[in-house]
């Protein structure tokens, strides 16, 4: 697993690529290494990660036994887990006809980080949401915020990992963002899920 130091960096580089500077892409590991190393940020992702489910398996379980939110818990944690994953199976397949392929461990590295870093971003609310849940509207609200920059940050991340030009990477973040949804729509439906809030 990285050191902290090189979770800082990698934060640093993928920050600066989502402020449009490109250079953000030296501060990543990019060798065969570094792209498997990218991975363990699901392990730094997960605190939050687990904060979310246990808020969302609480307010869909309601008043029901301990049994059934630890199933509902293992389900979403399933459920986020194959979302962050199998988008990029997916990718991996059709990069090369996408003229994409030689860009594509810049794309899942710089990602893969990111996407960690936007699990933390999305604590606060989530921690409203478990320890307040009279105030869930404000949390709603400020995670709808939230979702709404990262959205714009991940394009532009896309586009600096990318680097062919804003329409090839508004194409790959559509698409990405598609494969994301049907993978979460999929699972959910497959393991019985339906989201709170």
């Amino acid at each position: 697993m990285p050191s902290f130091a090189e979770i800082q960096q990698y934060f640093a580089g993928v920050w600066r690529m989502m402020m449009g500077r490109s250079d953000g892409m030296r501060l990543l590991d990019l060798s065969a290494d570094g792209f498997w190393n990218s991975f363990f940020a699901i392990l730094v992702a997960f605190p939050p990660m687990v904060v979310g489910w246990v808020t969302i398996a609480n307010e869909l379980a309601g008043g029901e036994v301990f049994a059934f939110r630890f199933s509902l818990f293992t389900r979403l944690m399933f459920t986020d887990l194959a979302t962050w994953v199998l988008p990029y199976a997916i990718l991996a397949l059709a990069a090369r006809p996408a003229g994409v392929a030689d860009r594509f461990v810049h794309y899942v590295v710089a990602n893969n980080w990111a996407s960690a870093l936007f699990a933390w971003v999305t604590l606060p609310p989530m921690l409203i949401r478990l320890f307040l849940p009279e105030a869930a509207d404000l949390a709603n609200l400020i995670t709808f915020l939230i979702f709404l920059c990262t959205m714009v940050l991940s394009w532009r991340l896309t586009n600096a990992a990318i680097d062919k030009g804003p329409a090839i990477a508004t194409a790959v973040f559509a698409a990405m963002f598609a494969a994301s949804l049907g993978v979460l729509f999929t699972a959910e439906g497959l393991l019985g899920l339906s989201r709170a809030g």
